[in-house]
This record gives structure tokens, C-alpha cells and sequence, in this order.
């Protein structure tokens, strides 16, 4: 439902208090003059420089002075008609006493002269004393047919718009644009490449995503060919993501949690996933999301979810998700972790939208049950440390992208991570010295932290998949060390 509509209906209910949330102003002012034309109803306009403007008012009146504008509205009403006041920008103004006050008696008689008070803002910010006076509506981003129609009215040359496939993953790029963004991004591509490219519009994405400060765009070019093991995860995640589910939500992939101890590869499997499947990577990272104000940081979760929605169809990472709301079982923050995390995992269980998930965890005992239930993802693996095959395969990747000498003899390597293996060979090379020197310098995560690794492992056996070979996870604990019995007998006494 668009917003004409939804603003239609509520006009017609007679809500004479609204909030539209809107990047794009101009557009939103379109739209509500439209429907304005189209039902016959009376529109007014006020920002802090022009001021009030409408049939019934002199132009400038009230400029500058945001209670005159709300007083001013009672004059505007006609007998037997409706007249909606859009307010620009009017959040500045909403902590103010008077002007709490004012919009509250105005929301009240508005309903008996049918004059409607619609605050056009960016963000939403509504003080207690207003929230039940007023209804919240989104003025939501173009979808992938209003984006086609901005493309063919800039790219209007043959050949400057491409067809097939190539268009399907030029309006993959656009999506989560604003319509004056994906102008410019589009305007820039014919510069820069004579025709649309999707290049330009993902480079205008990690613009859009820098400003905001709440989730970082991946493009690196690593896919699973520099990633060793990790077989059945490769598969599972590349036939979820890669079958024709666009038209059927409920076939759509939801996504996978990863644990392992540190340094098996699980955020380097999520980057490459993108390149291997052809997804953007957004990394979300929760500690940006905290406010200093009462409430802020509830709103960032929500701002970034949108966006996430809004950059479908993508892959969001969550790293080390543990960390991230390591205050949702304490009071220390005021609760503030525990409704972020209530916020993420309603997000997570209801989204529609078109974003595989992958989290990842070192430690499941910070984690509630809820987190990893069904539904909430298509799979729980767990990331061991890798086996004698896969450290081959490991060790012929970074020993050539380090150019080491492949006939250098491996060191020993039985209780290393991939990370290790990369520690190893880089040091080699930084130090030039050989692998079996290198490795000296190298204390596998297995030996100083062999407690925890052994109670990750005894979780996860039975509990998780296994990201190494089809099927549940089974650990390999050696069996305890016996005691030998001592009897001492008493006539040796």
C-alpha cells in the first residue's frame, strides 16, 4: 500500500494528528498534493524559511515562527471541507513546551472543523505527551518498477540501459535508493561508463551506508576457491542462495549461525559467500547502534533493520553476536542490550525481505535458547578445527598467496586454525624464514584455551551440524585417562 493510500484512509477515519517519515520531501509533498487534488481537500504548507503558504494565507505568514504556524491552523478550516497543514521539518521544534501543548489542543479541535496537522520529518521523535495524539506513516523508498522508470528516463540512448539479466542486477544495485539518489548514481554511470553499470550505483550504496555510520558494505573479490574446507556449508548456503525463490517468499532462505572457536574461519566465509553467490555483504556492527539519549539506540536498531530491508537482496553479517549483546542477561545499561536484542530477533523471525542472515559465536553459554530456535535460521553449524585434508587445502592456499616454496616442509600442525596457517605463512614471508621457524612463533588458540574449546566442543556435539561433512556434529573427545587401582595389603604393614 502506498502512501496516498494509507494517508487516504487515514484522512477519511479522521486521524487529524500524522507523522510521515520521509528522506525525500519533494516527493512526499507530490504525493499528498495529489491526493489532495484528487479528493478535493484543502492543502497548506509551512517551513521555517517560506512559512505558511496556502490559498487562504499571505505568503511568508508566520515564517520563522513555528507556534504562530500551529495557531494559524484553525483559520484555514472551510465549512463542510477538510484541510490538511503539512509541517516540514517540524521535529526541531516537538521538545518545546508551548509547541507540545499547541499541536495537542490543534489535534484535539481538528477534529470537529476537519483540519489535519501532518508533520513531514526524517526521523521520528514524538514526546510522550504526543504519541497517543498522533499515527506514524512511512513514506517508503521506490521499488524496482519506479527504479526502471528513473533509469529509462535518464539512460534514454540505445544501449545506455541494459536488458536481461544485466538489467535484473543494475535494479539489484538500486534497491534501498532514495529516488534523488538513484538519479544522481544513474546520471554518474553514463558519465563515468556511457551506460548504466551496477558499479556505480553499489558505490553510491557504500556512500549512503558511510553517512549513516550503522552498517559497513563488503565488496571483496575473495570467493570459496580461498577459503579451504568447509564442504558442507559451502553447499547447504550456495543451493539456498542460489534457487529461484525471488516470486515465493516462503522458499526464501532465512540464514545460518556459525560456532566455532576463534579463527576457523567463519567471518572470512561469510565475505566470500557474497562474491560466490553475488550478494552484497553488510556488516552490522551493534556497538555503533548505542545512543546517549533515552531511546536513541532502540531507534538506530530499527533504522538499520530498515536498511537492511531496504538493500535486499543482500547478506548480513553479525560478528561474534555474543559480544554484541552481551547485556541482554544484566541490568548494567538499563535493559537497553535486551530490547535491542528483542528488536533484532522480532526482525529476525518476521522480515520478509530478501537478507540471509549469518551470525557467528565463540561462546553459545552467553547466548539465550531463543536465539537459535527454528525458523530464526535454516541451520546451526559448527566450525571445528579443521581436519588433515582441509589444512592441506589450507596450507596450498596461503603458502601461494604468500609465494612460500611449495616443497618448504609443514610444520606441525595438528592443533591449528586456518587463521594460524595464515599466521604461519606470513610470517614466513615477512621474516623469510622457513615455515618450520615461523611456526615457533605461533601459539595455536587450541593450547591457550584448550578448557573452553573442549566445552564448545561437548556443547555442540549432537546439537549442531557440521560444517566439514553432511550431517549432525559428533566431537571426537579422547576418553578420560584411567587411574590404576592401588590395594594395599595389610601385612605389609
Amino acid at each position: 500500500m502506498t502512501l496516498t493510500q494509507r494517508l487516504g484512509e487515514y484522512v477519511r477515519a479522521c486521524f487529524t494528528g500524522l507523522w510521515i517519515e520521509s528522506h525525500e520531501h519533494e516527493d512526499a509533498l507530490v504525493a499528498i498534493a495529489q491526493l489532495c487534488l484528487q479528493e478535493n481537500w484543502q492543502l497548506a504548507t509551512w517551513d521555517l524559511e517560506a512559512g505558511l503558504r496556502s490559498p487562504a494565507s499571505e505568503p511568508n505568514s508566520s515564517a520563522g515562527d513555528p507556534l504562530g504556524a500551529i495557531r494559524t491552523i484553525n483559520t484555514l478550516a472551510i465549512p463542510d471541507g477538510t484541510t490538511l497543514v503539512v509541517l516540514q521539518n517540524f521535529h526541531r521544534f516537538v521538545q518545546s513546551a508551548e509547541i507540545v501543548q499547541a499541536l495537542a489542543k490543534q489535534v484535539i479541535v481538528g477534529k470537529q472543523n476537519r483540519t489535519f496537522v501532518v508533520i513531514l520529518s526524517p526521523v521520528v521523535s514524538l514526546p510522550v505527551e504526543l504519541e497517543k495524539l498522533f499515527v506514524v506513516l512511512e513514506h517508503e523508498l521506490p521499488d524496482r518498477e519506479q527504479l526502471q522508470e528513473i533509469a529509462e528516463g535518464i539512460a534514454t540512448d540505445d544501449g545506455e540501459f541494459p536488458d536481461g539479466q544485466d538489467r535484473e542486477i543494475l535494479l539489484d544495485a538500486a534497491v534501498g535508493l532514495t529516488r534523488f539518489e538513484a538519479e544522481g548514481a544513474f546520471s554518474l554511470s553514463l558519465v563515468r561508463d556511457g551506460r548504466l553499470s551496477a558499479a556505480t550505483l553499489w558505490e553510491q550504496k557504500a556512500q549512503m551506508l558511510k553517512k549513516s555510520g550503522l552498517l559497513n558494505l563488503y565488496r571483496g573479490g575473495d570467493d570459496f576457491s580461498r577459503l579451504g574446507g568447509l564442504s558442507a556449508l559451502k553447499a547447504f548456503t550456495k543451493r539456498a542462495l542460489l534457487q529461484p525463490s525471488r516470486n515465493n517468499p516462503l522458499k526464501r532462505p532465512r540464514g545460518v549461525m556459525l560456532l566455532s572457536p576463534p579463527g576457523c574461519g567463519k567471518s572470512q566465509f561469510c565475505k566470500a559467500l557474497g562474491s560466490e553467490v553475488g550478494r552484497p555483504v553488510l556488516i552490522l556492527d551493534v556497538g555503533s547502534l548505542l545512543g546517549s539519549l533515552v531511546g536513541q539506540s532502540e531507534e538506530r536498531t530499527r533504522t538499520a533493520l530498515r536498511t537492511v530491508d531496504a538493500m535486499a537482496p543482500c547478506i548480513l553479517m553479525i560478528d561474534e553476536v555474543e559480544k554484541a549483546f552481551s547485556g541482554i542477561q544484566g541490568s548494567s545499561d538499563s535493559g537497553v542490550s535486551a530490547r535491542m536484542f528483542g528488536t533484532f530477533l522480532s526482525w529476525l523471525n518476521d522480515h520478509e525481505s530478501d537478507v540471509f542472515v549469518v551470525c557467528t559465536a565463540n561462546d553459545v553459554s552467553k547466548l539465550p535458547p531463543e536465539f537459535s530456535r527454528s525458523e530464526r535460521f535454516d541451520g546451526v553449524f559448527f566450525v571445528d578445527l579443521p581436519s588433515r585434508e582441509e589444512k592441506d587445502a589450507i596450507w596450498e592456499i596461503y603458502r601461494t598467496m604468500f609465494e612460500i616454496e611449495p616443497e618448504q616442509r609443514l610444520p606441525k600442525d595438528g592443533d591449528f586454525t586456518g587463521a594460524e596457517i595464515r599466521a604461519c605463512c606470513r610470517l614466513a614471508a615477512l621474516l623469510d624464514v622457513s615455515l618450520t621457524q615461523a611456526a615457533q612463533y605461533v601459539v595455536p588458540v587450541a593450547v591457550t584455551s584448550a578448557e573452553s574449546v573442549t566445552r564448545l566442543r561437548q556443547w555442540a556435539s549432537g546439537r549442531c551440524l557440521n560444517a566439514s561433512q553432511p550431517g549432525i556434529y559428533q566431537a571426537s573427545i579422547p576418553p578420560a585417562k584411567s587411574r590404576r587401582r592401588v590395594s594395599r595389603d595389610p601385612s605389609s604393614n
